[in-house]
């Protein structure tokens, strides 16, 4: 009896603990009305959409104002998710379209700044091993930075959900509404192109 009792606490603690809980069992138990359950989910996306979205606009403010109202559709549309598909598909489809729904009320071009408000550059950590061998210091990273921004919007998306937020090619296939093979080609492309450009940069 006191071990079965003891299993059920160990069980109890570890369903309390929303740190040790995947994406899927957090908005499960946030749909059964746990805040805390929306918060960690919060706290583990607003930093990667963040990241993503700013890839649409190359303004900080306009980026965080879309991960703002995808923060909100997550908590008024909840139970809009069905566990058929991960959830960090679902999350990044919302912010993709709510990007693309304010660049077309924006109807402006993308600026060249990769700069935030206060004159510093958004720090990007990089996934891909080929990539981070090019980028050797934080000039380099910089630089990368700006040669992302210069190569085909198409590509720029595929190479960040791949390479930055490290998502699999079917997730970016059904974020994007694109099929695989063409997500492969953007994402090799995108590669090649900033490679080339870094490249260049490495060879100053």
């Amino acid at each position: 009896m006191n071990q079965n009792l003891q299993t059920l606490s160990a069980e109890s603690s570890k369903m309390d603990n929303p740190f040790k809980l995947t994406d899927e069992k957090l908005i499960a138990r946030f749909q059964d009305g746990d805040i805390n359950a929306y918060n960690e989910l919060v706290d583990r996306y607003k930093d990667r959409l963040l990241n993503f979205v700013f890839r649409y606009f190359n303004n900080r403010e306009q980026a965080e104002d879309v991960v703002q109202d995808t923060m909100i559709k997550l908590y008024t549309h909840a139970s809009y998710y069905k566990n058929i598909a991960k959830f960090s598909t679902w999350i990044f489809t919302i912010a993709k379209n709510n990007a693309l729904t304010e660049l077309r009320k924006n109807k402006r071009k993308q600026t060249d700044s990769m700069w935030t408000n206060d004159g510093k550059p958004i720090d990007i950590e990089l996934k891909d091993e080929s990539l981070e061998q090019t980028v050797y210091n934080k000039i380099a990273v910089e630089e990368l930075n700006k040669y992302l921004d210069e190569i085909p919007e198409n590509f720029r998306i595929a190479v960040v959900l791949r390479d930055f937020q490290e998502l699999s090619y079917e997730e970016i296939s059904k974020i994007l509404e694109i099929p695989i093979g063409t997500i492969k080609s953007r994402i090799n492309r995108g590669r090649i192109q900033l490679s080339e450009k870094m490249k260049h940069f490495k060879e100053q």
